[in-house]
């Protein structure tokens, strides 16, 4: 407790027996003014619970909603400046794309149920990566362009919050330093390329889940922005940000 806390108590208390010793001076009547003191003092237990639980409860419940939204927002920065792209770069090494593709053909008609069940079957997918389908280098290449723009998100403290956001931060960071620290892809030994194949698939797999929920998010607070992701499906390949006619 800092030291204004303290002293602040300590006036208030000194103010209150103040007040009571004036009353019996000027009323003469320390019967009522004990009374009622103990009466107010019987009202304590239920003013805790009004204010310390029932209060304290809801001013957490709106500072959650507020983080909650602050995350949020960082999180769809993030996926418009590199976790969109980059889904579509380690989509470019996944053996099963096309199967990944029929389950996130994400569109208006999927409700709560909807995400809930494609979330829960993603964490139980198993991506087969092979990183002999498409170009180490660019990835490499495109992972540290955005690095400072990841960096950023890293040191933003709200994020904390947030560990399953905090755990992709990490894998993808992981990637881009493996990536790194390798200056040629063309003549590596099977195991390195079988553990560069590990980093990619769980960078992937963390990002697509993340990226259902935070489709799940839009479609229910922001049906504008998720009208856009959903035309900017990185999983759809008629994708398309214009909307026709017959829409």
């Amino acid at each position: 407790m800092k030291s204004w806390q303290i002293a602040l108590g300590v006036i208030l208390l000194l103010s209150s027996t103040l007040v009571y010793g004036l009353q019996i001076v000027i009323f003469q009547n320390q019967h009522d003014t004990f009374f009622y003191l103990l009466q107010d003092l019987a009202f304590v237990p239920i003013q805790v619970l009004l204010i310390t639980l029932l209060l304290n409860h809801l001013l957490g419940l709106r500072e959650k909603k507020v983080l909650l939204n602050k995350m949020n927002m960082l999180i769809g920065l993030f996926f418009s400046e590199v976790g969109t792209d980059l889904l579509k770069s380690c989509f470019e090494f996944d053996n099963g794309a096309k199967n990944l593709k029929k389950i996130l053909l994400v569109d208006s008609s999927w409700d709560d149920n909807k995400f809930r069940i494609t979330i829960k079957a993603i964490k139980q997918h198993s991506f087969t990566i092979d990183e002999s389908r498409s170009d180490l280098n660019k990835l490499q290449k495109q992972l540290q362009k955005q690095r400072s723009f990841l960096m950023g998100l890293l040191a933003n403290p709200n994020l904390l919050e947030h560990d399953d956001f905090t755990d992709l931060m990490w894998a993808v960071f992981h990637l881009a330093e493996e990536l790194d620290f390798r200056e040629d892809f063309m003549e590596l030994p099977n195991a390195d390329y079988a553990h560069l194949g590990k980093d990619i698939s769980r960078a992937y797999g963390l990002l697509v889940r993340e990226w259902l929920v935070y489709m799940s998010y839009l479609r229910k607070y922001y049906p504008y922005l998720f009208s856009l992701a959903v035309r900017n499906n990185p999983f759809n390949d008629n994708r398309s940000i214009i909307i026709p006619d017959n829409k």
